[in-house]
């Protein structure tokens, strides 16, 4: 496959979606122009165009159609390059830019040089779709937060102030402090978080059922002290295939726990995380970096090395010591999933005080 990438195409066809309509154009072994044009984004006329071609590679953006399009484009049997349009500035930092021009320029980048365009690997469908219920989990997560958060807000401008307590129950421990002339305004607010939180439990034990069920190597994952059935199942479900990383340190830099460079000459500074990846996986990294670090951690050597980091420099140390965790945590996940053995917490420590 590596070979074929490397070799000048007959045809190639870069494809710039859209939502209603797509562009396309096709290019011969020369750079030619054979044909461009549009079409509905839609499955028939996809297939209609598509499917009764010969092999060609064809180059298509990331977003919101991309998935089932190259599904559909595999399936007619072409080789299909998902670009990374971050990755190319010469595209969506174009002074003339338009979906012909983009379509153009992502058909002439695939056929000189594929990899400028930083291929990514769309999931298999049940693993989406297993994903799609985490997505959905955190929206009503994030919808229950912004509701308590609203409820405080209005308690504390008429000089009241709700107590600290657990987000799920945070409707039985207000209620009492609510006066008469605000619960019109708050007690159907209550009733939603209510639901929500109900919501969100059978979310939970949706996912339980799905490490069990379906991805028992969750539990290899698990043995983390800070690592629970959520944080595992996402990393499981959003690298899918550990064996797509040669090497466990490159899952750092996969989910954007890697710090941004610019070298220049004598000029290296310390730049933030790139946050490239996964955003929600890399939340739930950091949340178990916070809890490993925290005061119900357990110790370890992630715990001993985070702690060492945060003892100088402050709130920026203990910062960048949360998120130097993370990316050890998703290197540590990524070798116990790709072995399977069991895992000592302080095991690099145990072998130095041997050497000593």
């Amino acid at each position: 496959m590596e070979n074929k990438m490397t070799e000048l195409p007959e045809i190639t066809i870069g494809i710039d979606l859209g939502d209603r309509y797509s562009n396309f154009c096709l290019l011969d072994k020369s750079g030619s122009k054979v044909e461009e044009g549009r079409i509905a984004t839609t499955k028939d006329a996809f297939g209609r165009k598509f499917s009764g071609m010969e092999p060609v590679r064809i180059a298509i953006e990331t977003g919101t159609h991309s998935r089932w399009v190259h599904r559909i484009l595999k399936e007619a049997g072409h080789a299909v390059i998902v670009a990374n349009p971050r990755k190319l500035r010469m595209i969506y930092q174009n002074d003339t830019k338009n979906d012909r021009l983009d379509a153009e320029q992502l058909a002439r980048v695939a056929r000189m040089d594929p990899s400028l365009l930083k291929p990514i690997h769309h999931r298999g469908e049940q693993v989406q779709s297993d994903l799609s219920l985490l997505r959905s989990r955190d929206i009503l997560v994030a919808t229950r937060t912004r509701m308590v958060n609203h409820v405080r807000g209005v308690l504390k401008s008429n000089g009241l102030r709700a107590k600290k307590c657990p987000t799920r129950s945070f409707e039985n421990h207000v209620l009492e402090l609510i006066p008469e002339d605000l619960k019109p305004a708050l007690l159907p607010v209550l009733e939603t978080l209510h639901s929500l939180s109900v919501k969100i439990s059978q979310y939970d034990k949706l996912a339980e059922t799905l490490c069990k069920e379906r991805y028992p190597e969750t539990q290899l994952l698990r043995q983390v002290n800070g690592v629970g059935v959520l944080t595992a199942l996402c990393y499981i479900l959003t690298l899918e295939d550990p064996r797509r990383f040669k090497k466990s340190r490159s899952v750092g830099a996969y989910l954007g726990l890697r710090p941004k460079q610019r070298q220049s000459g004598d000029s290296d500074p310390e730049l933030r995380i790139t946050k490239a990846g996964d955003r929600d996986l890399r939340r739930l990294l950091v949340q178990s970096s916070q809890y490993i670090l925290g005061p119900f951690g357990k110790d370890s050597d992630l715990r001993r090395k985070g702690l060492n980091m945060a003892e100088h420099g402050g709130r920026v140390a203990k910062k960048r010591a949360v998120v130097a965790v993370a990316r050890k945590l998703a290197v540590l996940l990524h070798r116990l999933w790709i072995t399977g053995e069991v895992h000592d917490p302080l095991r690099h420590s145990a072998a130095k005080t041997q050497m000593a």
